[in-house]
């Protein structure tokens, strides 16, 4: 008679480790997901090629341009964060989860750990083929930008990262609200609806919104210009603060997500 041991992790004992790993396991199973990151992905890199071919005016942000497939992007992939937790109240398997892994906000961190993860690598993926798609389909007598140029290298990786900021302030969103409709709306109320409204009347808090904060933050190499009128223009973050911004709203979504997973029955 053979015998095979098996290691099993203790009941309540899971560690960050085991639970990051059930997690990538639902992940990878769910096909849509993979769908959806690769829409995401091509979009960006579309998007980024139809601005570049449109693009006449050498001497402007050829990068920024390249990158302006990554504002609808990020749409899709916040609204992927808020499912990949909605999803699980949707569908009751939120129940089994917590019996697994008793401590509830390691359920959010390693969600947050793998779901930040594949976004990260999906969105800098996406981010540096648009800009080389982009360079090589410019039309005669615009110069492609190259990585070694000042700020172009910056601009391509944290523009990037905006994938997986938005997305972890999705799933954030997601554990605070529970409903995907309600979520999802907020997060396209506050991240594209507000962000335009506020522009319009309020320039100094402009900078701070999200989607404006990679438009005009992260993906640029050169200062921003509003038209002629310069009073109009606000004044855009740098763009290591507005990564330091977008860090910090997806940390405070995921913290108070945590704590209301912890607090609340399922």
């Amino acid at each position: 008679m053979t015998t095979t041991a098996q290691t099993r992790v203790p009941s309540g004992r899971y560690g960050l480790a085991q639970a990051a790993r059930m997690e990538w396991i639902k992940l990878r199973s769910l096909r849509s997901a993979w769908w959806t990151l690769a829409v995401t992905a091509a979009g960006t890199v579309g998007i980024g090629v139809a601005v570049g071919l449109n693009t006449r005016n050498a001497s402007g942000d050829v990068t920024n341009n390249a990158l302006a497939g990554v504002v609808p992007g990020l749409l899709l992939t916040g609204v992927l964060g808020v499912l990949t937790m909605t999803s699980e109240y949707t569908s009751g398997t939120i129940r089994a989860t917590l019996a697994a892994v008793p401590r509830r906000p390691l359920v959010l961190a390693a969600k947050a750990a793998v779901f930040g993860a594949v976004t990260l690598i999906v969105g800098e993926v996406a981010s540096f083929i648009a800009f080389f798609a982009v360079g090589a389909t410019l039309r005669h007598g615009v110069a492609a930008p190259t990585l070694g140029q000042p700020g172009v290298l910056r601009a391509v990786a944290v523009t990037g990262a905006a994938f997986c900021l938005i997305g972890l302030l999705g799933l954030g969103l997601g554990a605070i609200i529970r409903h995907s409709a309600a979520a999802v709306g907020l997060l396209v109320a506050g991240v594209y609806v507000v962000a335009q409204f506020i522009g319009f009347i309020a320039h100094g808090v402009a900078s701070y919104m999200p989607i404006l904060i990679v438009g005009n933050s992260l993906s640029t190499t050169k200062p921003v210009t509003c038209g002629t009128d310069g009073a109009s223009c606000p004044d855009f973050l740098s763009a290591w603060t507005g990564l330091g911004v977008l860090s910090l709203y997806a940390l405070v979504a995921l913290a108070i997500g945590g704590w209301l997973l912890a607090k609340r029955d399922a």
